[in-house]
């Protein structure tokens, strides 16, 4: 049987390990999180999986430790190409976060929110609205509105009606939201950056070539002047503003900038 399914989970629950091995599982959960942050989702896999293994054995199904770096190994199949995996390994986590930590518990909501990016990265639309607009709801209730966990649940549900063909609303969804988020963290933070890099794309998107060509010169300069002209997420950004000027429309719908702050891996504490 797979090693991920509930009697190979159940049958691990039992073997405590030390304190010092709580650090090396952190250490192959961190090593997996610096591969994913590059973009190498396949190479972090096999680390997420040694990860999720060893917590499974030494801390059991239902610990914090093995809940995270389950969703990790989730989100680096999805990452990776390996969508059916990854949305079935999400599914579990989260309903594991459910009955572990109840549906209104912040790693449960982060969990969720991973799921409705899965399901846009992959082209169920329908889905990844329903579920994006229920974590922003939550996570407006219980965080504010400008929480950047709320503001990431925001982008997603702007994304996700861009990608089912509203363009339009996507923007004016995602207008509102960098106003929120220029309000509380500044034009230069990495939510302001990567939400105004998706306006870009959207304007781009629509036809409206000379304003995505300034918003993107915009998000090029604040991601500049805080991560640095040669970080990969400023070069990314770079080439979607040239490829606006060379074809009058960015390569992709949603900006790049958005991995930064959708796509995201959890850490595992060492104590």
């Amino acid at each position: 049987m797979a090693w991920w399914s509930r009697e190979g989970r159940d049958r691990g629950s039992a073997r405590p390990r030390g304190q010092e091995d709580v650090a090396g599982l952190a250490a192959r959960n961190a090593d997996g999180v610096s591969y994913f942050a590059v973009g190498r989702a396949a190479d972090a896999i096999p680390r997420f999986a040694d990860a999720y293994e060893g917590c499974l054995a030494s801390l059991g199904a239902d610990h914090p430790h093995t809940l995270t770096a389950a969703g990790n190994l989730a989100a680096a199949c999805v990452a990776a190409g390996d969508s059916r995996r990854g949305l079935d390994l999400m599914a579990a986590n989260l309903a594991d976060r459910v009955r572990v930590f109840g549906d209104a518990d912040p790693r449960t909501l982060t969990a969720a929110d991973a799921m409705a990016c899965a399901y846009r990265l992959v082209g169920e639309v329908n889905e990844a609205i329903t579920l994006s607009d229920r974590v922003t709801a939550d996570r407006r209730r219980i965080l504010g509105p400008a929480h950047p966990d709320t503001l990431v649940s925001r982008m997603g549900m702007a994304l996700a009606r861009a990608a089912a063909g509203d363009v339009m609303a996507a923007l004016t969804l995602l207008e509102v939201t960098l106003h929120d988020s220029e309000q509380a963290h500044g034009a230069r933070s990495q939510h302001s950056i990567a939400l105004r890099a998706n306006i870009a794309a959207c304007l781009a998107a629509a036809g409206r070539g000379d304003e995505a060509l300034a918003a993107y010169r915009q998000a090029v300069d604040d991601s500049a002047a805080l991560l640095g002209a040669n970080h990969p997420d400023t070069v990314a950004l770079h080439e979607e503003m040239l490829s606006v000027v060379q074809d009058g429309a960015p390569r992709n719908a949603e900006s790049s900038s958005a991995s930064t702050s959708v796509n995201r891996v959890e850490v595992i504490s060492s104590t």
